[in-house]
């Protein structure tokens, strides 16, 4: 067995069993010994017609085999038409002009028929019996086509669809032709293997033509055996639609890639019949290079652009724009459209090449931090919101506008003052070159309670509040509704803090108003100080006041 055989799995031999082609016959037409006759249209009635055999009773023919297309009859009492013998109902023959007229087209095939003479012919079905069915070509002979010949996989769903057969037996005797379609695929599969096997054995190229074109590839005839290229096969940049690159009917040049002996599959590649352009990738192109590039196709996550020479190049969508909110790709870029991009990844390994568009355009940031200064009050527009602020969209920038920078009220939170795609004036109060970062405020726009606190108020003024909350180190005075201040441990006495409760009412002396910082401190420590100058300042300037009078104040 050569390689070829190897290769290709076994099919079965040519059929050559032994037919009795007598009881084939005898299935075919119990009339195939009657000759054509010669019979006298005596009588016309509803749907039959007698007619003059000759014999002792008239013949049965039914009306419609006389009439034409348009239902008018074309014969008349008293003319003479030619009949055959069919079967016989209650002792009268039954006949038929339309089967006399195919026999005599079967006897004058059969005078003409020769070795050299044409025996595969394109047929319809007639009609069915037990043994097969009769099927006739396009000038009306007929032939038998017995059920061991049909090669239909089911033939009780076969249609009015044609179908070729091969003559197998001409009976000039019997005047029948018998056929055989399982003849012609059984030469045509000796005819594919045959083929295929000097198919499979060339290691070069082949030169096909594509015969049907299909979502999943093409099929590509190669010499009379059909192969597969599957749509991943056509190109080395991918999986592509063979539908806008090739017709029915082109000339393309492939190689075999596989054959499936159990599937009889044969797989074929365009791609392998050309040159790699991977090979050449290394000495073409490296991490950095800007190439110009066509765009192929656009997908939610990114896209595709044609490099030339086969390759394509993947542009993710985070690498088309600057923006970080980029929804769709066709917002920027377009298909068919030119664009210059950077290879930011060559793996030949793997046939994988990335590039960038946003690298070669100029840092949104860079712009930012040219045109803007800490101080500026800005338009943006709020992007999202978070747990710990919001984020605003400044001339193609995002910056934070963190929680405690939205409003001097700490329990007003950004979720609570703001709306995604609300617009918004903010305060630039910090920008973060090195890590692109900005942020923002928007109560910084307005003055502050402590500002507003300290027009009224100055270090050293005594006041008096109620105490919010105690931690360990301090206590924190509510001076108002929107003002709190902090006494430091250190600036009251340890017995006074042990007695203290949230609720009380504590008096201190200003120690800090740090407006900026929205700050203020108090002091108990102060307060007594103040207390006890103001007492020096009393005895020094009255000398009748005794100590004695002036203990007996401070204990009152």
């Amino acid at each position: 067995m050569n390689e070829a055989d190897k290769k290709v799995q076994n099919t079965s031999d040519f059929f050559e069993e032994e037919e009795d082609f007598g009881k084939l016959l005898d299935a075919y037409d119990k009339s195939k010994g009657e000759a054509i006759f010669e019979g006298k249209i005596i009588a016309l009635r509803d749907d039959e017609v007698d007619v003059d055999i000759g014999k002792k009773s008239e013949g049965i023919l039914a009306r419609d085999e006389i009439l034409d297309e348009n239902a008018n009859l074309l014969f008349d009492v008293g003319d003479v038409i030619k009949v055959a013998i069919v079967g016989s109902r209650g002792g009268r023959a039954l006949i038929s002009h339309k089967k006399a007229l195919r026999k005599e087209k079967v006897a004058e095939f059969i005078k003409n028929y020769h070795e050299e003479s044409p025996d595969i012919f394109e047929v319809k079905i007639l009609s069915k019996n037990k043994g097969g069915m009769v099927v006739v070509d396009d000038d009306g002979v007929e032939f038998f086509l017995p059920k061991s010949q049909y090669g239909f996989k089911d033939a009780n769903h076969i249609t009015n669809k044609s179908f070729k057969v091969k003559i197998i037996k001409v009976d000039k005797e019997e005047q029948s032709i018998i056929v055989s379609r399982r003849k012609i695929l059984d030469d045509e599969r000796k005819r594919r293997k045959e083929i295929l096997g000097e198919i499979l054995e060339r290691d070069g190229l082949i030169e096909g033509i594509v015969k049907k074109i299909t979502s999943y590839g093409m099929f590509v005839d190669v010499g009379g055996v059909d192969g597969l290229v599957h749509y991943s096969e056509i190109s080395y940049r991918g999986p592509v639609n063979p539908n806008t690159l090739y017709e029915e009917g082109d000339k393309v040049t492939v190689k075999i890639i596989n054959y499936d002996k159990e599937k009889k599959h044969l797989s074929l590649s365009i791609k392998a019949a050309l040159p790699d352009p991977w090979d050449k990738i290394k000495e073409s192109l490296e991490v950095g290079d800007t190439v110009r590039s066509v765009v192929s196709n656009i997908e939610p996550y990114g896209a595709f652009v044609d490099l030339g020479n086969d390759i394509e190049g993947f542009l993710h969508i985070s690498e088309i724009s600057w923006d970080k909110n980029i929804k769709n790709p066709k917002d920027y870029i377009s298909k068919g459209q030119e664009i210059d991009v950077e290879i930011i990844e060559i793996n030949t390994d793997e046939r994988r090449l990335r590039v960038s568009l946003r690298n070669l355009l100029s840092k949104p940031f860079d712009a930012f931090f040219s045109s803007h200064k800490v101080g500026d009050v800005v338009e943006g527009v709020i992007t999202s919101i978070t747990a710990f602020g919001a984020f605003v969209k400044i001339a193609n920038i995002e910056g934070l506008l963190h929680n405690e920078d939205a409003s001097w009220d700490r329990a007003n939170k950004c979720k609570n003052l703001f709306k995604n795609g609300e617009s918004i004036r903010v305060k630039i109060i910090k920008i973060d070159k090195d890590n692109q970062k900005i942020s923002l405020s928007t109560k910084e726009l307005e003055s502050s309670p402590v500002q507003e606190y300290a027009k009224t108020r100055k270090v050293n003024d005594v006041v008096r509040g109620t105490v919010r909350d105690i931690k360990d180190f301090g206590v924190f005075v509510k001076l108002s509704d929107a003002v709190d201040a902090l006494i430091h441990k250190e600036d009251i006495s340890a017995a006074m803090l042990e007695g203290l409760k949230v609720g009380d009412e504590i008096e201190a002396a200003i120690a800090l108003i740090d407006a900026s910082k929205n700050k203020i401190r108090l002091s108990v420590r102060n307060l007594l100080r103040l207390k006890e100058k103001e007492v020096l300042n009393a005895i020094n300037n009255d000398d009748k006041i005794t100590l004695g009078d002036i203990i007996k104040e401070q204990l009152s």
